[in-house]
């Protein structure tokens, strides 16, 4: 709460959201990839993402959007990308 308190009160919230709109927001070059490797790739891509690796068909547990989150899902078998990841 204080961090979503903080970057409210913030005046380079502006200047952030408009250098992000640029950014990449989806990776479809990394399916099929190990998951490790996707995450490198992205990564270097989108620095500051934190990355959240689930299961292929699990439902996502909040319909929230972040510009920080990159959800990643897998095929557990194989241990590889099984759909495109995104921001949100």
């Amino acid at each position: 709460m204080a961090f979503i308190a903080a970057v409210g009160a913030s005046s380079g919230i502006t200047a952030r959201a408009t250098m992000s709109s640029s950014a990449k927001t989806s990776w479809p070059e990394v399916v099929g990839l190990h998951v490790e490797e996707a995450k490198k790739i992205i990564l270097q891509d989108k620095p500051d993402a934190e990355i959240v690796v689930l299961p292929v068909g699990t439902p996502t547990p909040t319909k929230e959007f972040f510009e920080w989150r990159v959800r990643i899902f897998i095929d557990t078998v194989a241990q590889t990308v099984a759909q495109t990841p995104r921001v949100g």
